[in-house]
């Protein structure tokens, strides 16, 4: 899709959100709301968005105990890497047209700094779905536009294909996140001009890109899942860039540090579980990625925007996995702290949130130390653990973690909870695939113009703490 002139595009959205002053955000509010700084930010040169796709509160909370439970410690005492940020907010996930949100609508806020509809990536909330010419028409500015107009470098990191709705958010435009490739646009719509955002992100002039989805830059020649047979979108990007394109974490780690772009899929679809990673696997982790993706950016003299997301945090969710996905919670902090170690903070504003939330519970009166994924074993009269678990009205026990709803329900009478890592926690309502959940999820900070990160907040001012860091918004 076209590229957008973005101060012209932000100047008519700025004037709009000026009527908005003073007034509560409803589902026709297009810009971000406006919030007075406390005081004039610390001007940043860099900044880095970490977003655990999926990681409500309650995910963080299960997700500290489970990393200090993985030293030996009893857990609820732990911190993880982001929760040591000395700046938080709350943050509200809403879409325009959704109480409960997806993923493409939320990091759309966060990227553009305007809330739209669920299944949109980057498209005001006028447009229908899936309706290539109206897309079009409401194309929004984003701020990777913005810091490369400056002559910023941009990335884009992530353990899920390159080309799924949050990722996109860096570099896409679509009225419908789920065409990703140029075989998913439906006939009807192609001849609209619309492009699918695989293609979209080899004509992004980024600095790094890494992640999975390698199917949506082939042909069938290749295993792919493009119309022409023979595409072969990495091959074309590299000739045409002089950028270095790689498949395997081994190759990533040997690119020279050089100016040119780095373009790396590693898996036809999403990168696997960090729980099914083994130690000679070839595809990186998120860690892995995170710094490669920092190094290769930091000497820009203009510096740089770089997203990483955990998304598969979200996957595990969905199917019921709570271990597996507070598995990815903890590589999340692992790479939080790797960036905190390897950038100035002085000179970089880091944020680490979620875009939303899962229907996921912590249950019971556990006993302190209490195994996060095992069976809920409470105290005594006197205070002291039981030695036996809690039982609940049908005679069995039950787990610490559970759901509200997802595959993991019981029709009939109720079995015996299975516990442990590889578990699927049991849920009250029958579906397929756990659902999302509506609460706000955390926000923390560190860097310049953090100090504005408290309260409670729309999720497009996300995007105003950015764009105002950097100097690109007053």
């Amino acid at each position: 899709m076209k590229r957008i002139n973005f101060k012209t595009e932000y100047c008519i959205m700025a004037l709009f959100s000026l009527t908005l002053f003073g007034f509560s955000l409803s589902s026709a509010a297009y810009a971000a709301a406006p919030i007075k700084a406390m005081v004039k930010p610390a001007k940043a040169k860099n900044v880095i968005l970490f977003i655990g796709d999926g990681m409500g509160l309650s995910t963080v909370t299960a997700a500290r105990i489970y990393d200090g439970q993985s030293r030996g410690e009893t857990g609820e005492e732990n911190l993880l890497s982001f929760e040591k940020l000395p700046n938080t907010a709350l943050v509200k996930t809403y879409n325009t047209n959704a109480q409960v949100p997806d993923s493409a609508g939320t990091a759309t806020a966060m990227n553009t700094g305007v809330k739209t509809r669920a299944g949109a990536i980057n498209i005001g909330p006028s447009a229908p779905l899936g309706n290539c010419a109206a897309g079009l028409a409401n194309q929004l500015p984003t701020l990777a536009e913005a810091a490369h107009d400056k002559g910023m470098a941009v990335g884009v990191v992530t353990t899920t294909r390159i080309t799924h709705a949050t990722p996109a958010t860096v570099y896409g435009k679509s009225p419908n996140r789920n065409w990703e490739a140029d075989s998913n646009i439906p006939e009807s719509q192609r001849a609209f001009g619309c492009t699918d955002l695989a293609k979209q992100l080899v004509e992004f002039p980024f600095t790094v890109a890494l992640g999975g989805g390698s199917a949506q830059f082939y042909g069938k020649n290749k295993g792919g899942k493009r119309l022409d047979p023979a595409a072969d979108l990495p091959g074309k990007w590299a000739k045409r860039t002089g950028g270095h394109f790689v498949s395997t974490g081994t190759a990533m780690k040997a690119v020279p540090n050089d100016s040119k772009p780095l373009l790396g899929l590693f898996n036809k679809d999403h990168l696997r579980y960090s729980l099914d990673r083994t130690v000679d696997d070839l595809e990186p982790s998120l860690t892995d990625m995170t710094l490669k993706a920092i190094d290769r950016m930091k000497d820009n003299p203009k510096g740089y925007y770089l997203m990483v997301e955990a998304g598969r945090i979200d996957h595990a969710h969905h199917e019921g996995k709570a271990g597996y996905a507070l598995a990815d919670t903890q590589e999340l902090s692992r790479a939080v702290q790797a960036a905190l170690d390897a950038v100035d903070l002085s000179e970089t504003l880091i944020l680490v949130t979620a875009d939303h939330s899962h229907v996921f519970t912590m249950a019971g009166y556990p006993t302190r130390g209490n195994p996060i994924l095992g069976l809920v074993v409470g105290n005594d009269e006197h205070g002291h653990a039981e030695e036996t678990p809690e039982l609940a009205k049908d005679g069995l026990p039950y787990t610490t973690l559970g759901y509200a709803n997802g595959p993991g329900a019981i029709s009939g009478a109720r079995t015996m909870p299975d516990t442990g890592i590889n578990a699927k926690q049991q849920a009250t309502i029958a579906l397929y695939s756990e659902t999302h959940g509506g609460e706000d999820v955390p926000l923390y900070a560190a860097g310049p113009g953090s100090s504005d990160v408290r309260g409670v907040i729309e999720q497009n001012v996300i995007f105003t703490f950015m764009m105002r860091s950097l100097g690109l918004m007053p």
